[in-house]
């Protein structure tokens, strides 16, 4: 009863009959600030930057992170804290996570320069963070891929052959009499090629909608970035387009070089990331982006058509974060799919995979209804 006393706020009908006391007060105080007391009476922190960071400090002492980072989510979308977020002293009282980053790269244009400093060290952690849960596994899982994709049925010497996968490929010729595996087909390694094997471009809307995407695109960016036998390019876009390929050294950078907001040509971001394209059969391109096309849409899809039909793996994914199903445009995506490029919302965890199986060149449409739960338009 004192979890739903908490719940429903303390309305007169809430029905509960519980009193808090102690701690519980508190808690009750932060949570209504945010939600609400239960009478229908929306919540409030006034324009108080000092009120504001005694609440940080109290839901951070009442509740976990993870939940913590809903709060500060919900109190930024529902009490339009946005302004007071740019004074210093509350951005170091923040928990720092992806949204909040999205939020800060929105303000960019209108930061004072006293909280910019306060800004990149939120943008930095939540980077760091990041890159310690997926580098690895990106790495990992790029490498095997390309690994994987120099095989060869037919290795010049001895040394070049995967008995290991030669002996499996080849066991329906056991012969029991000799206790032998007669191989009718060898498997090997091709020789190892010192230069670029494969192009990746990451092409992502940054439109406001975007902002989680914007934020892991450019960790994933810079973690693809320092795999030499790729080479990496990264466009974002609204109604322009920039490369930002030459901040991939430094993702923080690359965050503050993005522009969330404003409208989307994804057409025109297309053009351009065709131009960067030198090895069709050896390409990946990968679009985030919701599809809400204010561009030319024929001229969209005819584009993501010839690059297809010159051997180019084009990826769309409507989301690149750990949200649901996300708004898109539902006519563009099946037009899309009916010339067999699939799209398809992605978590940052199976995001390693996915790249993987792109440049192995497999059927992305059966790896997303293996790997990717369903989700609802």
């Amino acid at each position: 009863m004192r979890r739903w006393r908490l719940a429903l706020g303390g309305g007169g009908a809430d029905g509960t009959g519980v009193a808090l006391g102690g701690g519980d007060v508190q808690l009750d105080r932060a949570l209504s600030a945010v939600y609400g007391d239960g009478d229908g009476r929306e919540g409030g922190l006034g324009a108080s930057a000092p009120r504001v960071a005694r609440w940080l400090g109290d839901i951070r002492t009442y509740f976990p992170s993870t939940v913590v980072q809903v709060m500060q989510k919900d109190a930024l979308e529902r009490l339009d804290l946005t302004r007071l977020l740019l004074e210093p002293e509350l951005l170091e009282a923040v928990e720092p996570d992806v949204h909040l980053v999205g939020t800060l790269l929105a303000l960019n244009r209108v930061m004072p320069d006293r909280a910019r400093e306060s800004a990149r060290a939120v943008v930095r952690s939540v980077v760091r963070e990041l890159e310690r849960r997926l580098a690895q596994r990106t790495r990992s899982a790029v490498t095997g891929a390309l690994d994987r994709s120099a095989r060869t049925h037919r290795p010049r010497r001895a040394a070049d052959v995967d008995w290991d996968r030669t002996i499996r490929a080849n066991l329906r010729n056991y012969l029991p009499e000799r206790s032998t595996v007669v191989p009718s087909r060898l498997v090997g390694h091709a020789r190892r090629q010192r230069g670029v094997r494969r192009e990746v471009v990451l092409c992502v809307d940054q439109s406001g909608s975007m902002a989680s995407s914007v934020v892991y695109a450019s960790v994933f960016g810079a973690v693809l970035a320092s795999t030499r036998s790729l080479r990496t390019s990264l466009v974002v876009f609204d109604t322009s387009v920039v490369d930002l390929t030459d901040r991939l050294h430094d993702p923080v950078e690359l965050l503050f070089g993005a522009q969330l907001g404003g409208g989307t040509d994804i057409n025109r971001a297309l053009a351009y990331c065709q131009g960067l394209v030198t090895r069709p059969a050896d390409s990946v391109v990968v679009l985030v982006s919701d599809l809400y096309e204010g561009g030319v849409k024929d001229e969209m899809l005819r584009r993501v058509a010839a690059m297809t039909q010159a051997g180019v793996q084009v990826v769309v994914l409507l989301a690149l974060s750990d949200e649901g199903a996300p708004f898109y445009d539902h006519d563009n995506a099946a037009a899309l799919a009916a010339m067999g490029v699939p799209a398809f919302a992605c978590t940052p965890d199976a995001f390693p995979d996915l790249m993987a199986a792109a440049l192995e060149r497999r059927d992305l449409t059966a790896w997303s209804e293996r790997h990717l739960q369903p989700r609802r338009p």
